[in-house]
């Protein structure tokens, strides 16, 4: 790596870049070639680059850039901000003090006055969250935007400009992100008559559709089908470590993507062999038992997956650079998405919470009492939790019609006769104090034990 021993301290970055496993020499010798460049590039303008290396400092680089080799400023500004954004994580991790990358943008930048108000009401009278108010700012923008196109200002707001803005949205998005925007629309028109903006109380006259409860049961998956998704994932690179770990958690324990992706290292008690998860929603805290198999997938990722230098605490990190926290429950999708389809596996749609469902479904069937999933889940409400009877029933009045047929094909009776087989249905759970592999009050590990999930909920 010539390019890299000129100086030291490209040295020292690129020992921590093969330390995070995040990329091979050929893409080091790249970066390192874009790092002299910028650093000739200060020396040429008589700038300090630490000053320099942000996000305007490099675009100022590589527009000088692209211009001097005549080349295409878009594709090299893409390998430039690569190169050097990691350059810059790898200093941070070697204890450089550096400027922020960049500015953090007001979340009232570009908004008009009337809902730049409704957001400062939202906080300072309603204590709306900020996820709260960003999804109603969204809804209320995408509201005035419609009223423009009728020509119609606001203080001539009528009940009918509201209906025809729901019948609209009904044609486009889901009965929940209809339901989710007639709540915005009588905020915003609390707020618009308390603002004397508009005079009638319209609020009070908006309906929502009627939405029948439980009428589209959960989106789950077969057992056999979670796990495929298992067993498919590549666990020789670290990429794969960190997505069995992720989907290894949310199927075994049940854990939404917002609980999982929040998970720190501190949670992780190794001496009690317990893990500590915190509801997003309501945050709050309880202990699950750390299972052997779960055990193992961890110490197989942290030791040889996780990157050595992450900036954060969080247990799932992004592997490449930054590394940082797994944002959003879009990215657990992404994952289980992409290994549903290495493993064959396909449905309608397979969103963040299909592992959850699939587990609470699976517990069901094994006559695990539904106050213990409940606490699992984190269900406040028992209705809640009867939701998961629904589909646990359809997918065994499916196994029965699949025993029938294939009975009927092999020439036996009627399924009440003793040849025909029936699910098991006893379960060593019932008396547990909750759920957890037989394997768990084991001293030693068992190698049967990476198939935990494989004949039950959480073991063979």
């Amino acid at each position: 790596m010539a390019a890299c021993d000129t100086d030291p301290r490209l040295n020292d970055v690129a020992k921590v870049w093969r330390e995070n496993r995040c990329m091979n020499r050929r893409v080091i010798v790249t970066y390192c070639r874009w790092i002299l460049r910028f650093t000739v590039y200060c020396n040429h303008k008589e700038l300090r680059w630490r000053a320099e290396l942000t996000l305007v400092g490099i675009s100022q680089f590589v527009k000088w850039y692209a211009r001097s080799r005549d080349i295409n400023g878009d594709r090299a500004m893409s390998s430039a901000r690569s190169a050097l954004r990691a350059w810059r994580e790898a200093l941070q991790a070697l204890g450089e003090s550096l400027p922020s990358w960049q500015r953090t943008p007001d979340p009232s930048c570009g908004l008009s006055p009337v809902l730049r108000e409704f957001a400062a009401d939202m906080r300072q009278h309603r204590g709306s969250s900020e996820g709260t108010v960003r999804l109603r700012i969204f809804g209320a923008g995408k509201f005035l935007a419609f009223l423009r196109g009728r020509r119609r200002r606001l203080r001539d707001l009528r009940l009918s400009d509201l209906d025809a803005f729901i019948l609209k949205c009904a044609k486009r998005y889901a009965p929940a992100t209809v339901t989710d925007l007639c709540s915005m629309l009588r905020s915003f028109s609390r707020f618009l008559r308390a603002s004397g903006r508009i005079s009638d109380d319209l609020a009070q006259l908006i309906l929502v559709p009627a939405r029948r409860k439980g009428a589209r049961p959960h989106r789950t998956l077969p057992w056999g089908d979670v796990q495929r998704i298992l067993r498919a994932i590549d666990r020789s690179t670290p990429l794969g470590k960190r997505d069995y770990v992720l989907l290894l958690l949310m199927s075994t324990y049940g854990l939404g993507a917002g609980e999982t992706i929040r998970i720190t290292l501190d949670d992780i008690d190794w001496r009690a062999a317990t893990l500590r998860i915190v509801r997003p929603k309501t945050q709050v805290e309880f202990v699950l038992p750390l299972l052997p198999a779960v055990a193992r997938a961890l110490v197989n990722y942290l030791r040889r997956g996780r990157p050595i230098h992450a900036p954060t605490r969080h247990l799932l990190v992004r592997m490449s650079m930054p590394h940082g926290r797994l944002s959003s429950a879009s990215a657990v999708r992404d994952q289980l998405n992409k290994h549903a389809r290495a493993a064959g596996v396909s449905a309608s749609y397979l969103g963040s919470h299909v592992l959850r469902h699939s587990h609470a479904c699976r517990q069901m069937e094994l006559s695990t009492p539904p106050k213990l999933i409940g606490d699992i889940l984190g269900h406040r409400n028992p209705k809640a939790t009867s939701a998961y009877l629904r589909v646990a029933t359809e997918w065994e009045y499916f196994d029965s019609c699949a025993c029938i047929v294939a009975a009927a094909t092999a020439g036996a009776s009627s399924p009440s006769e003793p040849g025909l087989p029936r699910p098991n249905r006893r379960s060593h759970h019932t008396s547990s104090p909750m759920p957890r592999c037989a394997s768990f009050s084991r001293r030693r590990a068992d190698p049967r034990d990476e198939a935990c999930v494989s004949g039950c909920a959480l073991c063979s």
